[in-house]
């Protein structure tokens, strides 16, 4: 049976349940994850059927987060930069990264890292996951 909270309100580290998916822990202590089984999970969701990508937030804390990140083929996720460092893990298929002065390919089981603030766009160049992890200094977080 899925508790709802007053408010949006819900204990620290655990979201909300939805339509969509049910109440999940994003902070913990330890942390175990079926990666192969949320991909399946976010490429069966009302948010894949109707858009080119959809996203799952496995770990949320302060200053870390990792997202499972599925795109259909020619997705875009416009320009943008992180205040924290991040890394793009290619779980499947293959990814393009433009950067202000280069691009760059990430097959299947590639792993870059990229410095905070750095622009960048992220394009699929076929049915493609990752994982992003974004790690803020000490003593700053998301909201900072």
């Amino acid at each position: 049976m899925t508790e709802h909270y007053p408010e949006g309100r819900f204990p620290r580290g655990e979201t909300s349940s939805s339509p969509q998916r049910p109440a999940q822990r994003l902070a913990a202590s330890v942390l175990t994850f079926d990666l192969a089984a949320l991909l399946e999970q976010v490429r069966h969701e009302a948010s894949w059927e109707r858009g080119d990508h959809n996203a799952m937030t496995l770990v949320k804390e302060p200053d870390f987060r990792i997202v499972l990140v599925a795109m259909k083929t020619d997705a875009r996720i416009q320009e943008h930069h992180a205040a924290g460092r991040i890394s793009i893990q290619t779980l499947g298929g293959r990814v393009r990264l433009k950067l202000p002065d280069q691009t760059i390919e990430l097959p299947t089981g590639h792993l870059l890292a990229l410095e905070a603030g750095i622009p960048h766009t992220v394009e699929a160049l076929e049915p493609s996951a990752f994982l992003l992890t974004i790690s803020w200094p000490a003593g700053r977080s998301a909201t900072d």
